[in-house]
């Protein structure tokens, strides 16, 4: 069975190189919706509370929302980098609060401060199913990301693979030791 959670983002981006109108910087709202799978935990009747996948997904997903998507060779992305200097802002400001924790992957870079994702490819909605699933494979056990943008709208089925050993009082993920950080239950 699968719990299923949906996230809204807003971002600007452009597909450098490309020609058409996506060539040129463009705003989206951006839908995600993230499927868990796994067996029901008896104790709490439900696969994975989706207020839990919210925040486990949402550390990663925040540094997305609001923010500036380039192509690592954009030639706008050090131009934008300049102009942030100028305005003393590259390096973060004391108001950019909706940010989380910077990240680098193979397939993307989040430098939070800036509100900035770089991208090894063109961030397209299957070029993001692609980032997001390699940011929470490990944490979750995903079995289907679906990413919608504009008119554009793509989805990507996975295996679940991981045993997710989990509370029998709340239902979250126990950390190494067997503890829940929720309820404080301990097997």
């Amino acid at each position: 069975m699968r719990s299923i959670t949906t996230f809204d983002l807003q971002y600007a981006h452009r597909f450098y190189g490309f020609k058409g109108e996506a060539q040129y910087l463009h705003g989206h709202t951006g839908i995600i919706t993230i499927e868990v799978e796994d067996a029901i935990n008896e104790g709490v009747n439900m696969v994975y509370p989706c207020n839990e996948i919210q925040k486990v997904a949402w550390d990663v997903l925040k540094n997305f929302d609001h923010s500036l998507i380039l192509r690592e060779d954009d030639p706008l992305l050090p131009a934008i980098l300049g102009v942030y200097e100028k305005q003393g802002i590259k390096n973060g400001h004391p108001l950019n609060t909706m940010k989380g924790e910077a990240f680098k992957t193979e397939l993307a870079a989040a430098y939070p401060d800036s509100r900035l994702v770089v991208t090894k490819e063109t961030m397209t909605v299957e070029g993001m199913i692609k980032i997001v699933y390699d940011l929470l494979k490990d944490k979750l056990n995903i079995a289907k990301i679906t990413f919608s943008s504009g008119v554009n709208k793509a989805s990507a089925d996975f295996e679940p693979s991981k045993n997710i050993d989990r509370c029998p009082l709340c239902g979250i993920s126990l950390d190494e030791n067997g503890k829940c950080h929720k309820c404080g239950y301990q097997k």
